[in-house]
């Protein structure tokens, strides 16, 4: 009797899963396309990437393995010193133009109460255009000859100067750009962040006597803590892999500002031709990027 119960009863689990397979057949159609595009396009990628710097590898003869050979080369090169000086000194003036003033913009926009959509467009427009033509805008300010900032120069009797040729000057002058092309972005999740603070707080300062800079200090940046180290982390992150600068303002041979995503496409496309030696160099840079991704995604979930 007990036989007889328990066929329908497995039946009918069986024909529920049946219908909710079917129910759901078209949603799981839809995450097997999207979970093949990961595979394709940046899984796949990623795994052929760490293969391939194991290899020699230059598309003339078939690539053969080397183990750790293009490590030891890598370590070798003055170049790959030098690019991670470059790319650190980067990352360190952006931070200081592109972390601080972002946030000092948001807090002046905050402030405005008239034409404020208006200020908000001025300062997002950069992002909007696509960065080689930001990089092709600042190139002409940046020439030498009769680029505007030498014209401004010498219109009030001062030298002109060689803006990213010059040692002294074409790193700041690459810093600029990147700046200018991205402050939009940051500036507005500032003002974001400044708008979510409740009015209660800066009311109470006021009437305990707090001036504008006690009451930065005391509620907008305890507020916007979270928001202000989240933004450091990705910035760290994106000014780590810069190239468009300083690969189409200064070129791929100057020991100034050649960065490591640079110096990865001179490996792959003008010098070496060794596409294992830019994938390891690729793969080091993943290991130190992922470690700051890592640490964004455990302050975004302890934040959250």
């Amino acid at each position: 009797m007990a036989v007889l119960t328990a066929a329908p009863a497995r039946e009918s689990r069986t024909a529920r899963l049946r219908r909710r397979i079917n129910d759901n057949l078209m949603a799981y159609a839809f995450m097997a396309a999207g979970i093949a595009c990961f595979a394709f396009f940046s899984w796949y990628p990623l795994v052929k990437g760490v293969i391939l710097s194991f290899q020699q590898d230059n598309f003339v003869i078939p690539p053969y393995w080397v183990g750790l050979e293009n490590y030891r080369t890598l370590f070798d090169d003055p170049l790959f010193w030098t690019a991670w000086k470059n790319t650190l000194y980067f990352t360190v003036l952006a931070l200081v133009f592109g972390y601080v003033l972002p946030f000092f913009l948001a807090v002046l926009l905050n402030e405005f109460r008239h034409f404020s959509g208006f200020f908000r467009v001025l300062v997002y427009l950069p992002v909007m255009l696509p960065p080689i033509v930001s990089v092709l805008l600042w190139r002409y300010f940046y020439d030498p000859g009769n680029g505007l900032f030498n014209t401004v120069l010498h219109g009030v009797g001062l030298p002109g100067s060689q803006w990213t040729q010059s040692s002294r000057t074409a790193m700041i002058s690459l810093v600029l750009v990147s700046t200018w092309a991205n402050l939009g972005g940051a500036t507005l999740m500032y003002l974001a962040a400044l708008q979510g603070i409740p009015g209660d707080l800066y009311e109470a300062a006021e009437l305990d006597g707090a001036g504008i800079w006690q009451r930065l200090r005391h509620v907008t940046f305890p507020q916007m803590r979270f928001i202000m180290l989240v933004l450091l982390l990705l910035q760290i992150i994106a000014t780590m892999q810069v190239f468009i600068e300083p690969f189409a303002l200064t070129g791929t041979s100057s020991p100034d500002t050649i960065t490591v995503m640079v110096l990865i496409y001179r490996y792959a496309f003008t010098v070496n031709n060794d596409f294992g030696l830019a994938a390891a160099m690729s793969v080091l840079l993943f290991v130190v990027l992922g470690a700051f991704s890592a640490l964004y995604l455990r302050l975004t979930r302890s934040g959250d």
